[in-house]
């Protein structure tokens, strides 16, 4: 991007409605050809929490997830997201990125043909660099094991913290994740919850779509149920956890 096309994006700052609140969604809607799937949501998180978002399947978890970190098209959603007091709704998707919005698809995008070091590496290839190379091998010493290994030829669990990985190896602010539990075992996902533990413990703020609600409302400090595109319940992770009701009408559990 040009000096002065960063200077015309610094420009567009502004103050979300909470004073408190690190990340802002205000009055979201999004379409998928002529349905529409996000009907008019708002929501909060501050920094360093966990939101949950959840819901049964096409709720608009996924379409939420890739609307904040702008994939689809300007025509297919409208209102306003903020990060930081910056506003991201004008953004093109490498622009967010570079904000620190990076979303962890739930096919995970592992490149093949390149070792577990080398997709690393290409996340920092545009020089906007979170993490060195050795911190993250640090915090996942598997991956350290298989720093030259074909990274497709890893476990699900193993890509998954690849792909965690390389979002750290980026100016990670905002961490978009998209049912990271999905296929794997359960000893699994417990190293994967100990390293998003770790994620918010850095301070980063995370929202996660993910069906093992249970597993996810364990993580989180705040959820947020969607139904038909729409915002039913908004308020703790505890709050799901104890309201049998809730959890049998809109998450099936």
């Amino acid at each position: 991007m040009t000096a002065e096309a960063l200077k015309m994006t610094s420009d567009k700052v502004e103050v979300p409605a909470s004073a408190h609140a690190y990340f802002s969604v205000k009055d979201l809607h999004a379409y998928y050809g002529e349905s529409y799937i996000v009907q008019g949501i708002s929501f909060d998180v501050k920094e360093g929490e966990i939101l949950a978002l959840l819901g049964r399947n096409g709720a608009g978890k996924t379409s939420t997830l890739r609307t904040i970190a702008r994939l689809d098209s300007p025509q297919r959603h409208r209102g306003e997201i903020y990060l930081g007091g910056k506003a991201i709704h004008e953004m093109k998707s490498y622009q967010a990125s570079r904000c620190g919005i990076q979303l962890v698809p739930e096919d995970r995008r592992i490149i093949g043909g390149l070792s577990v070091e080398e997709n690393l590496v290409l996340s920092q290839v545009d020089g906007h660099t979170g993490w060195e190379i050795e911190k993250i091998y640090e915090h996942f010493p598997r991956l350290a094991e298989r720093r030259s290994q074909d990274a497709v030829t890893m476990s699900g669990g193993e890509q998954q913290m690849l792909a965690i990985a390389r979002a750290l190896a980026r100016d990670l602010k905002l961490l978009l994740l998209d049912e990271p539990y999905e296929g794997l075992a359960p000893v699994i996902v417990q190293e994967i919850e100990r390293i998003l533990q770790g994620v918010r413990a850095l301070g980063i703020t995370t929202i996660i779509v993910e069906q093992n609600a249970v597993a996810a409302l364990k993580l989180a400090d705040k959820a947020l149920i969607l139904d038909t595109g729409q915002i039913v319940f908004q308020g703790s992770a505890q709050q799901v956890l104890e309201d049998e009701t809730l959890r049998h009408d809109y998450l099936a559990i």
